[in-house]
């Protein structure tokens, strides 16, 4: 089995998976919700994530939200990396990604790449979005 990230939400869950489907241009996610739980405690939020997926640059970004009353903190100390296709898409998603988040290095050539950049979105994910391209010798 191949290794997917796993992301926690505090209740945001739904709109993240949703605004990452749309920024990679992938289908919709696959959400399952507290609701669909058998034995649900009666004062859990039925909206919810339990389990979401998304199909993101060739892999597969997995989520959920944390059960009521059991706040989390958004993705500290680590990233999401993406390795796309060329310049311009790169580019957009990091552009799209940045929006009401906070750019950590901007995307720019570097040493290793033609094309790289760090941000935390607006959920509180980190990003490193690159091109897909052989490291340089």
């Amino acid at each position: 089995m191949p290794l997917s990230p796993y992301l926690h939400f505090d209740g945001t869950c739904t709109e993240a998976l949703a605004f990452y489907a749309e920024v990679f241009g992938d289908p919709a996610p696959d959400i399952r919700t507290f609701g669909e739980m058998p034995d649900l405690p009666a004062d859990w939020d039925k909206t919810r994530v339990l389990h979401g997926a998304v199909k993101i640059a060739g892999g597969v970004l997995m989520a959920s939200d944390s059960p009521t009353g059991m706040p989390t903190e958004p993705q500290a100390g680590m990233s999401i990396s993406a390795a796309l296709p060329d310049d311009a898409t790169a580019r957009a998603a990091f552009d799209r990604l940045a929006e009401g988040g906070a750019v950590i290095m901007p995307y720019e050539k570097t040493f290793f790449s033609t094309g790289f950049g760090m941000l935390k979105d607006r959920f509180g994910t980190h990003w490193m979005i690159s091109i897909d391209e052989a490291m340089p010798a």
